[in-house]
């Protein structure tokens, strides 16, 4: 379910939630702001599936939560 493989689709994976999570973290913005800029997404689905992918992107030290706030980690 987190990698993609031979019968879970790269778009089914969190890896690839991740990845449209990601492209919408320019700047940082609230849980609420930014599920509501990838709801619509199909690979995103369910807000079940939001919240996994958030919590493999922070685990894995890709984004940052500062005062409320989501924020992608520069590198």
């Amino acid at each position: 379910m987190i990698l993609p493989s031979k019968h879970i689709s790269q778009d089914q994976s969190l890896i690839g939630v991740g990845a449209v999570i990601l492209k919408r973290t320019g700047r940082p913005q609230t849980v609420t702001s930014l599920w509501e800029s990838v709801r619509e997404h199909t690979p995103v689905g369910t807000f079940e599936r939001f919240v996994l992918a958030l919590d493999m992107l922070h685990i894995t030290g890709a984004i940052t939560l500062e005062n409320g706030l989501i924020a992608r980690v520069e590198r």
